[in-house]
């Protein structure tokens, strides 16, 4: 198993962040199922203030590539990232286009 700490923000609104969180109380079916076919055994994310964590712990075969690959030939995941965007914005220094930035683990007990 491998685990995933991934970090993205939301827009600075607490309307949108209401609506965002709004929104991932009812995750479209389709989104579900890619996450799960791609080898993802578990996924949480956590937000403080408009800062987000997402954990993911996913099959050994799993990977960051090949689950891209999946989305992008996904009309209904292409829906949601659409959709997505409206609330989410990358992090200060992330290259144009990124979303979620994948976090060093730099502790572990």
């Amino acid at each position: 198993m491998k685990t995933y700490c991934l970090l993205l923000d939301l827009v600075d609104d607490p309307a949108l962040i209401a609506e965002y969180e709004s929104v991932h109380r009812a995750v479209w079916p389709e989104i579900l199922e890619s996450i799960k076919s791609s080898g993802i055994t578990k996924m949480e994310i956590y937000r403080c203030d408009n800062r987000l964590t997402m954990i993911i712990e996913a099959t050994e075969d799993f990977s960051f590539e090949k689950k891209a690959e999946a989305d992008a030939n996904n009309i209904k995941v292409q829906e949601w990232e659409q959709l997505m965007w409206k609330y989410q914005q990358a992090l200060p220094g992330s290259k144009p286009g990124d979303k979620w930035k994948l976090s060093n683990l730099i502790f572990s007990l």
